[in-house]
């Protein structure tokens, strides 16, 4: 195969790509997974543990040294903040991990490159895959939470993952943008991992939006996080069914977003033997 051959860029292209590679991308995020955790004592139960520890880390620093309150009522306990709390850290998760790696998926893959017929657009992919399992445990870790504390599982729960679709979509594309970018520019590394941790303190993350005042408000929904927090804090905490109409319009968005970002990488991906 030529490196610098033209390469299919349509939206169909985008998702035959997942498709035909599918056993690739099982494969691969299997492996990285587990390679994430490999020589530890307690292998793959760190993946549980991590989420437990930061839930019960949150849960001291802000409401019981801070004694920082949601507003949703005279009865909300020190639990209820840890699980509202920790619904946001989990899709801000989703969305940072992929996007910090992203830039590097290229940079560390120079075999694959230059010496392998490799389709590269799947490593975002694996990206994500991975991404995502740490995402599952901590879910498991937050309805386990709400269960021991008695907190209401309401129905509605099962809208997650209708939820967190279209976040993927949006991560997606970024990833396929900074991914390319980072071969070139090897400052996108460095800068990412600022504009995410910018991106949590700018997300309904530590408080609800209603604590914003109004004139700032509008800034807080322009982030991409912000809807995305919001339904999944609906579904699963508060037992309301997702804002159709918005979730509708939003993946619309991240459909477009992502096959941008997959058009991009297509593009610019046919230099990448000459740069690295």
């Amino acid at each position: 195969m030529n490196p610098h051959a033209r390469h299919p860029a349509t939206l169909f292209e985008m998702s035959r790509s997942f498709w035909r590679n599918r056993g690739l991308i099982w494969q691969m995020t299997k492996r990285d997974v587990i390679g994430r955790y490999r020589g530890s004592v307690l292998g793959l139960v760190w993946s549980f543990l991590q989420p437990l520890l930061m839930l019960a880390i949150y849960t001291f620093v802000f409401a019981v040294v801070f004694k920082a309150r949601w507003g949703v009522g005279a009865d909300e306990g020190k639990v209820n903040f840890a699980i509202i709390l920790f619904s946001g850290l989990i899709v801000h998760g989703l969305f940072a991990e992929c996007v910090n790696r992203a830039p590097g998926l290229i940079l560390y893959n120079v075999s694959y490159v230059k010496r392998v017929v490799f389709p590269l657009e799947i490593l975002p992919m694996v990206a994500m895959g991975t991404s995502l399992f740490q995402t599952m445990t901590s879910l498991i870790v937050l309805i386990g939470a709400m269960v021991v504390f008695r907190t209401d599982l309401h129905v509605s729960i099962l809208y997650t993952p209708i939820i967190l679709m279209p976040l993927m979509l949006t991560t997606m594309g970024v990833s396929w943008l900074m991914a390319a970018a980072g071969v070139y520019v090897h400052d996108i590394g460095q800068t990412v991992g600022i504009l995410t941790t910018v991106m949590l303190f700018v997300s309904p993350v530590f408080f609800p939006v209603s604590a914003v005042p109004a004139a700032f408000q509008k800034f807080i929904f322009m982030n991409p996080l912000t809807f995305i927090i919001k339904q999944l804090r609906a579904v699963l905490i508060w037992g309301y069914s997702p804002d159709w109409l918005g979730l509708m319009v939003y993946s619309l968005l991240s459909l477009m977003l992502a096959w941008f970002g997959f058009w991009w990488f297509q593009r610019t991906r046919k230099g990448f033997s000459d740069v690295i």
